[in-house]
């Protein structure tokens, strides 16, 4: 298309509380909702989320404020807003071409991510016709074998998750982004509340926060055990907070300029943190009231759960509930996946935004059904640093963006805020002075943010 003769209108958020909801839309994910409560079944419960909310604070928070300000102080797309600061640093190197691995990582992860995202909306409806049929062990396992290695239902339901992110996206940052996350966050807020209650009426919901709050810190005793609790609570503190993939830098670059970065971030965090020990408060009890395993992974969600709803009473109004809180928190981070690369190609002025929206969706959708394929088809066994596979490109995406790109992302982003930037450029930007409290940010930034992301690569290598 034509270069437009003025320079190109940017949208805005029209609050702080906007920022804050569509922010913490993009950190809280299945991640969140599924991830987090077998993460802490694994690591031994109420012990993993004392160090995970310590991690938040300590290490999530100063890379969140981090990349929310490289985003206002760019105020562009990912590639001009890194060269403008690397200019304005006086730092030579290839900066800008990180700019465009983050918008890159983020229709990489999207289009793995939305095959799952499709599933959540195929129990919806699944729920129905199981209980209809009997629920039990063995139903749910055909159904979940059925959905995922019959290429034609993954497909669908991956085309319609992804129809619903780019009709977003595509209308932009007012009337597209802020619409959705102002329904989006409080529908998903309120119906974590609803299971939180239902929850609170199983005879496991004791057992089930006394294993998320209650800490046994014998586990301490074994240095390995603890060694692991800790590697675990750190990259789950970093990766639930949406740290790497470029969304919460353009989040930032909407950010109005009177907005304190650092009271947004932490209403971010908070938010973000909230809704992860919600979902445990839902899961773990229904665990332990029907004997469910609490290391069951992913397979915890789309077969151990409908199992538990089969039984439970009202089980199939509060599986219905289920999968709509897990397509809500899906939707919600996918949309921020997609908006990088959106941003990105309406910037440059390369296509409008709405066939930027579309072009870019419809890359997505075809590197995803790469990842349904992997489910049947195309699967196959791989080996990487010793450990086997057995879902080919789906595994080979997962652990090229959350364990190469994401990380590296994070530490590079760190690395540029508080050693390569102007110190003086980030006091203005936080607005926080220069006393204690920015120190102790900055040092925190400096030093042991990139300590632990280091760590955290390390281990996923050697672990």
């Amino acid at each position: 298309m034509a270069a437009e003769a003025q320079p190109l209108a940017r949208g805005q958020w029209s609050s702080r509380l906007t920022f804050v909801l569509a922010a913490t839309g993009s950190a809280v994910g299945l991640g969140n909702i599924w991830k987090f409560p077998y993460m802490a079944g694994e690591q031994g419960g109420a012990l993993f989320v004392l160090i995970y909310l310590a991690c938040v604070l300590c290490v999530g928070i100063p890379l969140l404020m981090a990349e929310v300000l490289m985003g206002r102080r760019g105020g562009s797309n990912l590639v001009a807003s890194m060269r403008k600061l690397g200019t304005e640093a006086g730092a030579r190197g290839p900066w800008p071409v990180m700019g465009w691995t983050m918008a890159s990582c983020g229709v990489l992860i999207l289009s793995f991510y939305s095959v799952i995202g499709g599933w959540t909306i195929a129990y919806i409806l699944e729920m129905f016709r199981l209980h209809s049929d009997g629920l039990n062990a063995a139903s749910a396992t055909a159904a979940f074998r059925e959905l995922t290695e019959h290429p034609g239902r993954s497909l669908f339901w991956h085309t319609v998750f992804m129809i619903f992110t780019t009709v977003v996206v595509a209308r932009g940052v007012r009337h597209g982004l802020e619409k959705a996350v102002q329904i989006l966050m409080p529908l998903l807020l309120a119906l974590l509340l609803f299971m939180v209650v239902y929850a609170a009426s199983l005879e496991g919901f004791a057992q089930g926060a006394k294993h998320m709050f209650v800490a046994n810190f014998d586990k301490f005793a074994d240095p390995e055990a603890s060694r692991g609790i800790a590697l675990a609570a750190i990259g789950q503190a970093f990766f639930s907070l949406s740290l790497g993939m470029g969304a919460i830098m353009i989040y930032g670059s909407y950010l109005p300029g009177a907005v304190s970065i650092p009271g947004a971030v932490l209403a971010v965090g908070l938010l973000d943190t909230l809704v992860a020990l919600l979902a445990g408060l839902v899961i773990f009890p229904i665990v332990f009231s029907y004997g469910l395993a609490l290391d069951s992974g992913p397979s915890l969600v789309f077969i151990s759960m409908p199992v538990a709803f089969g039984i439970m009473p009202y089980g199939l109004l509060v599986g219905v509930l289920f999968f709509t809180l897990l397509l809500v928190a899906a939707w919600s981070s996918s949309i921020s996946l997609l908006e990088p690369a959106v941003n990105l190609l309406h910037e440059k002025k390369i296509f409008s935004r709405g066939l930027s929206a579309w072009m870019m969706g419809l890359l997505t959708w075809l590197l995803g059904i790469a990842t349904v394929l992997s489910f049947n088809k195309w699967a196959f066994d791989f080996t990487f640093l010793g450990k086997s596979r057995g879902n080919g490109i789906f595994d080979m995406l997962d652990i090229l963006t959350s364990q190469i790109m994401l990380p590296v992302h994070g530490l590079l982003l760190g690395v540029f805020v508080f050693w390569v930037m102007k110190r003086s450029h980030c006091v203005e930007e936080l607005n926080l002075g220069s006393g204690p409290l920015f120190q102790t940010i900055y040092g925190i930034g400096r030093y042991l943010a990139p300590f632990a992301i280091i760590l955290i690569i390390v281990n996923s290598f050697l672990a």
